[in-house]
């Protein structure tokens, strides 16, 4: 048994290919463990609003002395933390957009890079303090790029969950989703490469 926490940024819905590539990670994962519970979290529904100093200077403060404008700053980002320290299994869907993923999920990460929750220097150097989690990664991008634009946003993404702890990570990727030649073909080799993966 696992707790599985699902993260979606697309603004597709049900078209949304980084979601369907989600879905087939989770589906696998739940043919081996049946009794898992799934949490989503859909940004693109219900979206965390962009760090700011109030939020900055609550996160800071310890939740027994946060007062009431502190608490209210701070709730979407409690919510957050609670959902990703309980978590086994994380999965987050990757779309492409406009060269780089949706805000809404660089919102959803600031919200969980929180100092004396997932990460701390007390020792003096950096330590992530979510230990024991596996991140599957899956990306979705219009079309094909030879460039390192994907590369780059893989490597700050595995950086980042690296930094607060999260170092078992697992990506797929399918480009060409734009385009018509490439598509249905992309997306099955996509989709083949997590079922082969996680059998």
């Amino acid at each position: 048994m696992a707790n599985i926490l699902n993260i979606q940024s697309s603004i597709s819905g049900e078209d949304s290919v980084s979601n369907k590539l989600s879905q087939t990670v989770i589906h696998q994962l739940l043919d081996k463990n049946p009794d898992s519970t799934v949490t989503v979290r859909d940004l693109a529904l219900t979206p965390i609003p962009h760090l700011d100093i109030h939020h900055f200077n609550a996160s800071r403060i310890p939740d027994e002395e946060k007062n009431d404008e502190q608490k209210e700053a701070s709730k979407y980002s409690e919510q957050s933390l609670k959902e990703i320290q309980e978590a086994d299994i994380i999965v987050i869907g990757v779309p492409f957009y406009n060269f780089t993923f949706p805000s809404t999920l660089k919102s959803w990460i600031d919200s969980i890079a929180v100092a004396g929750k997932t990460f701390s220097y007390a020792d003096g150097t950096p330590k992530g303090l979510l230990q024991n989690k596996k991140l599957y990664l899956n990306f979705a991008v219009g079309g094909v790029y030879e460039n390192g634009l994907i590369e780059n946003m893989e490597h700050y993404l595995r950086t980042l969950f690296g930094f607060i702890g999260i170092t078992d990570v697992e990506v797929f990727k399918s480009q060409g989703m734009m385009v018509p030649q490439l598509k249905e073909e992309n997306f099955s080799k996509a989709v083949a490469a997590i079922e082969t993966a996680l059998a």
